[in-house]
């Protein structure tokens, strides 16, 4: 039986950086793993986010897994529900709930400075008990600073609808917030929530020892990311293979689990460039023998980007090549037919420490794929290849026996 594997270092897409000698990270960094899948095999482009949308994992990802998000996409936080094992009614709405670090009107962090778990869960807490008259609005803890709030229709007119704007806090690292705060139907509403945060954290005591110690405490919430549920084909129907993925973020679980996929916890994945990089490939291996296609996401170059740390992003890059890809695809190799794919879901600029559009590469082998001869993988060597898809075509051309 073909086994499959999808590798996905999370924005690492990038253009070229003064710091980096006018490199860009990936052709900075050591990657000979990935150079041996490009020489081997063949190298192209992808575009996985449609301009009309925007530039988020979740629409990057369901891309890469097949499916076009300009038909299947309802929005980040319902991917997010479902990985929480929220059961969302088709009035429902649900929007990510970030607990940030706002200073004098800016940006400062969207992290909350990597709140930890605990204070995270309290102060979710706080928002829940604020809202406890009020049947409609339900605040669900995460991880950290990544929280849901959910809004269930009671048959009323919905405040929300597909013109709600809202913007990524991770977008606006380092910037003014008050032209990007939500606008349109309902915004009014969810702008009071926020403002009611602020309040309520100002007066939470283990905020206040954090900041008395000197770091970065939460100031508020940011909601953005809003959505439905979503109606999209399991992958067992739509391409005929079992899958599996292995993440540390919420909306990769989460569209797992809508696509009928098998969701792998591992130990030390963290979603940060901390993670384990090599027990996410050892958990790659073992799953491989209960599935078809097995998933590997890598978040660490995604967050180093919005840090804007190009040496952490070259760090990232070069272990995912050697605990991830590299055994990996020697597992691979030894145990039959084989295909194996690495691709980024969208960019993200160290310039900017946010998402862009554009194009980001491809490096694919294995059995019955053609070696195009390419001898590195990059976004140069990416450029100069015909090979050119919208991202919902590369699964199915990765999954057929001749591309």
């Amino acid at each position: 039986m073909m086994k499959y594997v999808l590798i996905i270092p999370d924005g690492a897409a990038d253009e070229p950086q003064a710091s980096l000698g006018g490199r860009t990270p990936l052709q900075a960094a050591a990657t000979p793993n990935m150079d041996a899948i490009a020489l081997s095999g063949l190298v192209g482009q992808a575009d996985n986010v449609p301009a009309s949308m925007p530039s988020c994992s979740d629409v990057g990802t369901m891309s890469l897994f097949g499916y076009d998000p300009a038909v299947f996409h309802t929005g980040r936080a319902p991917l997010e529900a479902a990985a929480m094992g929220i059961e969302l009614g088709p009035d429902d709405w649900t929007f990510r709930c970030n607990l940030v670090t706002i200073e004098d009107g800016v940006m400062v962090s969207f992290t909350a400075g990597q709140i930890p778990n605990d204070l995270g869960r309290n102060l979710v807490g706080l928002l829940q008990q604020d809202q406890c008259g009020n049947s409609q609005w339900k605040y669900h803890a995460g991880v950290g600073y990544r929280n849901l709030l959910v809004y269930r229709s009671r048959g009323e007119q919905l405040p929300f609808s597909g013109e709600t704007k809202t913007t990524p806090p991770h977008d606006l690292t380092g910037r003014p917030i008050s032209a990007d705060l939500p606008q349109g139907p309902g915004s009014e509403e969810l702008q009071e929530l926020m403002a009611r945060s602020a309040k309520l954290f100002a007066h939470s005591v283990e905020n206040q020892a954090r900041r008395q110690r000197g770091e970065s405490s939460a100031s508020g919430i940011w909601l953005w990311g809003q959505g439905r549920a979503p109606a999209i084909e399991p992958f067992a129907s739509r391409f005929g293979k079992t899958g599996a993925v292995i993440t540390a973020v919420d909306l990769l679980r989460g569209l797992g689990k809508i696509l009928g996929w098998k969701i792998i916890e591992v130990p030390g994945a963290t979603g940060y460039t901390d993670t384990d990089y090599a027990a996410k490939g050892r958990a790659a291996i073992k799953t491989l023998k209960q599935v078809e296609l097995v998933v590997v996401h890598v978040e660490a170059p995604d967050e180093a980007s919005h840090e804007g740390d190009a040496q952490a992003k070259v760090q990232a890059l070069e272990q995912i090549d050697r605990d991830i890809v590299g055994p990996v695809h020697e597992h691979l190799k030894r145990q039959g037919d084989y295909r194996i794919l690495v691709s980024p879901d969208h960019p993200t600029f160290l310039r900017t420490k946010t998402h862009s559009h554009g194009y980001v590469p491809f490096a694919l082998c294995g059995t019955d794929v053609i070696a195009h001869a390419a001898d590195k993988y990059d976004e140069t060597t990416a450029g100069r290849s015909t090979l050119t898809l919208d991202g919902h075509e590369l699964m199915p051309m990765f999954l057929e026996r001749q591309p």
